[in-house]
């Protein structure tokens, strides 16, 4: 059994829905653990099992924080899995400490992206890399996903066992040949957009930390007969910096497609010419990747993680964080259609070195980190590319307490 604990149900249903898969497909029993929402039917119709933690939330709160970890100790040791996996900042330090704690044989965790990075304050990065080490001697492999994180961890002796993990997605599924034929023109006209309009597509929460103020001050300095905004994701009101009504009803008014959670990204991203993220903070962005592997030219922040997929001038520019004048002048500049078309060009050849963004090559460095973790404690378990179903290794339950 391998077990994979998040903050919420989204983060299993949209970033680690292939791990889980890789282990059910291979015979085994895959559950997850995050406070419970409207992702779990679909995660259960996809042969996942899962154990609600009431209690974790998004937001700052200790006090929760203490009972999702009481709750977690309590799975753990009714579960008893073979494999502990723990993502997101919260959970990635608690979840460690917890899953050593309860014996579980083997605690992995993945750096989806450390919460303070070079650019913060001297406290902030001192508490942080504390707790991270801290935790980070609690389990027995360490992945990251990004390589900036890789080598601050190394070089402050924070994580010894730290691997580079990297990111991806789904490059069958984001393919723009994939795309039906009129869907493009079918959503365009949806939103009221002309053939000759640039659309350009966000995705993110309404939170300010995916820099929904400037992005909308910075589209509001573009010719609005030109230039057209759709943005992409639900409001987040457990977080301190989430995006009020009267915000979104402003932006709306200046000409803001504001759509909500939707799931068809990939005919999203086909309908747009161009693709932004104003993000103030990010590990390994997959919705600049997947914008990438449809061939759109992306204009980002020049922060971690988006520095992995935009190179300047080649298929894309960085901007600096917070800098509205910057992100206007950057999507300004995609007006010119051979710029878009040769960025674009670019982000999709970018896209397709399989090392880089395939999410299948990630899903296999998953799985062979289980398997070099179980060695030295003497646990015999297949190699990703073994193709016998395993269930006698997958399934076992964990050792008795």
């Amino acid at each position: 059994m391998v077990a994979h604990l998040t903050t919420v149900d989204m983060s299993l249903r949209y970033l680690l829905l292939p791990q889980l898969w890789a282990v059910v497909e291979r015979g085994g029993e895959a559950v997850g653990i995050s406070a419970p929402g409207p992702w779990v039917a679909e995660l259960e119709a996809a042969g996942v099992r899962f154990r609600p933690l009431p209690s974790s939330t998004r937001s700052f709160a200790p006090l929760a924080d203490l009972r999702a970890a009481v709750e977690l100790w309590r799975v753990l040791r009714t579960e008893r899995p073979l494999v502990l996996h723990t993502h997101n900042p919260k959970p990635g330090l608690y979840g460690r400490v917890v899953g050593r704690l309860a014996r579980v044989p083997i605690v992995v965790n993945t750096v989806h992206g450390l919460y303070a990075t070079v650019d913060d304050p001297r406290w902030k990065r001192g508490v942080v890399y504390v707790l991270e080490a801290i935790a980070a001697r609690c389990s027995d492999a360490e992945l990251v996903q990004n390589p900036e994180d890789l080598a601050l961890l190394r070089r402050y002796r924070i994580s010894p066992r730290a691997v580079l993990l990297g990111n991806g997605v789904d490059l069958e599924r984001f393919d723009p040949a994939r795309v039906a034929p009129g869907a493009r023109a079918a959503l365009r006209a949806e939103w009221g957009v002309r053939d000759d309009q640039v659309v350009i597509v966000t995705v993110g929460r309404l939170v300010r930390e995916k820099g929904f103020p400037e992005l909308v001050d910075a589209v509001g300095r573009l010719d609005p007969d030109r230039f057209v905004l759709v943005w992409v994701g639900g409001v987040d009101p457990a977080k301190a910096d989430a995006i009020g009504a009267a915000e979104l009803d402003a932006a709306s008014g200046r000409g803001v497609r504001m759509l909500g959670h939707r799931d068809d990204i990939p005919e999203i991203l086909a309908a747009g010419d161009a693709f932004v993220l104003a993000s103030h903070r990010e590990g390994f962005p997959r919705a600049a990747m997947e914008a990438a592997a449809m061939g759109l030219p992306v204009v980002a922040t020049d922060i971690r993680g988006c520095r992995e997929v935009v190179e300047p001038g080649v298929n894309g520019a960085l901007v600096p964080v917070g800098d509205a004048a910057g992100l206007a002048r950057a999507l300004g500049g995609l007006a010119d259609p051979q710029r878009r078309r040769a960025w674009g060009g670019a982000s999709r050849a970018r896209a397709r070195d399989r090392d880089r963004f395939d999410e299948r090559a990630v899903v296999g460095r998953v799985l062979a980190a289980y398997a070099e973790a179980a060695g030295p404690i003497g646990m015999p378990w297949p190699r990703p590319d073994d193709g016998s179903p395993n269930s006698g290794v997958w399934g076992h339950p964990g050792a008795p307490g």
